[in-house]
């Protein structure tokens, strides 16, 4: 996953808490309880990061998983409907996501960690399918893969050296 060093403070991001896990270590005098909590933030304008924290508080570990998510933004591109330039598998781990090209009206047709994702990078027309692996960390971190992979018309012209109509 290629990761943009974007200035976040000219970005206006919104974020949405995808899952809270309570995770526990044990140990000598009983049990250590922290929480862990996967955050994705998104501009709504192609701009989307997913990220995690720990901590012994929620809001604390939910404060650490968007600075995390806020250093890990992608730059996703849109075209003219509001979908992506063309489907992709995105992977990661054992979770693969198959994201396909919609056209205008179709509306968001993701299960819940993908839409997260699709919906803060301002994505309004697509369908996803979520194959293999259903943890949510995963599903959303294979989103994530297969929007950064995404190429447009004119970086595919620039890169085999021809003209977008030669394409």
């Amino acid at each position: 996953m290629k990761h943009t060093i974007v200035d976040t403070s000219q970005l206006e991001l919104t974020e949405k808490v995808v899952a809270i896990k309570r995770v526990t270590k044990v140990v000598k005098g009983g049990r250590n309880f922290r929480f862990s909590a996967l955050v994705v933030v998104g501009d709504g304008k192609g701009y989307v990061g997913a990220g995690i924290g720990k901590a012994t508080e929620i809001p604390e570990a939910i404060r650490k998983g968007k600075e995390d998510a806020a250093k890990k933004l992608v730059h996703v591109p849109i075209d003219g409907h509001h979908s992506i330039p063309h489907d992709f598998i995105g992977k990661f781990g054992s979770a693969s996501v198959l994201l396909k090209r919609a056209p205008e009206g179709t509306g968001v047709i993701a299960g819940g960690p993908a839409r997260s994702v699709l919906e803060l990078a301002g994505i309004k027309n697509i369908r996803t399918k979520s194959l293999g692996s259903n943890n949510k960390q995963n599903v959303v971190l294979a989103t994530l893969s297969g929007l950064s992979a995404l190429k447009t018309r004119e970086e595919v012209a620039k890169l085999r050296g021809k003209s977008v109509s030669e394409l």
